[in-house]
């Protein structure tokens, strides 16, 4: 089988290279935190010293990273992957970036051969665990094929949106629907508790009827506990929605629910709160109604 060059090894990254692993896949990995390569060395995979060398190795290089200044600084900068690129290899950024930043990208790789797909994730934690992520890619349909097999060892769809940027533009419509539902949820359990009712009551109430969803079914529990523990950080939600309002922006598109849940993820940042888990967003409303949901 290929080998496969992965770049980004944060909450996301190490177990998407797992699941790579139990794939049978070759993988060589590169990050700025050596403690993370080391563990996925114990696990199976290679290290490689650089992003070049990690392209130099290998025709199909994934990158998992934080924003679009660290895929621009990974991808071009000093001993990045442009050093290595040529015809024939692929880039898979399956970061969550800024879409004009991809086709940037894909363009200068694309002068030296290289092809380019965007394709960032929604699943959190517990999904890139499973290998269950909802993969949403932007690119060539001839290139999203070869790469497809590849994706579905680390999630349960893989779906090509457009041209290269889709995948980001997509994910930022998928960070915007998440945010505002947690927000909604959190409004709606703040109101609820403070009337004196049960969450774990008006839990099993709501669940099964119009306003049941998936993030109902994540995230209520993980709120009635209290257990913030990130699986998707305030942070990079935060992030997330900054890079939607900025698409918006130069779109003339008004995004008046996005702009406000962003604030409330700027607060609770502000409140030392930026490493929790984004159902986080109920803390803004408790404290501001002097009640716990639990």
């Amino acid at each position: 089988m290929m080998k496969i060059g992965f770049i980004g090894l944060g909450i996301m990254g190490k177990p998407m290279v797992r699941n790579l692993l139990k794939s049978g896949y070759t993988v060589i990995c590169n990050d700025i935190q050596k403690d993370a390569v080391e563990e996925m060395v114990c696990a199976g995979a290679q290290e490689a010293e650089n992003a070049a060398q990690v392209t130099k190795e290998c025709d199909l290089i994934i990158t998992m990273l934080p924003n679009s200044p660290q895929v621009k600084r990974v991808v071009l900068g000093e001993h990045g992957i442009i050093e290595e690129a040529d015809k024939g290899k692929i880039l898979v950024d399956m970061s969550s970036i800024d879409p004009q930043v991809s086709q940037e990208v894909a363009a200068i790789l694309g002068e030296k051969g290289m092809e380019m797909i965007d394709a960032p994730v929604s699943g959190g934690e517990p999904k890139a665990i499973d290998g269950t992520l909802a993969i949403m890619a932007g690119g060539k349909e001839e290139v999203f094929q070869k790469v497809k097999p590849v994706l579905l060892c680390m999630g349960q769809t893989a779906t090509l949106c457009g041209d290269i940027g889709a995948g980001n533009t997509v994910k930022l419509a998928n960070q915007i629907i998440v945010a505002l539902n947690i927000a909604a949820v959190s409004e709606a359990f703040v109101l609820g508790t403070k009337a004196g009712v049960d969450p774990h009551i008006m839990f099993e109430a709501l669940k099964n009827g119009l306003a049941g969803s998936t993030v109902l079914n994540a995230k209520a529990p993980l709120i009635m506990e209290r257990n913030f523990k990130p699986g998707f950080k305030i942070d990079l939600h935060y992030k997330d929605l900054n890079n939607a309002l900025e698409a918006a922006k130069g779109l003339s598109v008004p995004l008046t629910l996005t702009a406000q849940v962003f604030e409330i993820l700027k607060a609770l940042r502000n409140d030392g709160k930026g490493n929790n888990d984004h159902c986080g967003i109920v803390e803004y409303y408790e404290k501001l109604s002097n009640v716990e949901v639990k």
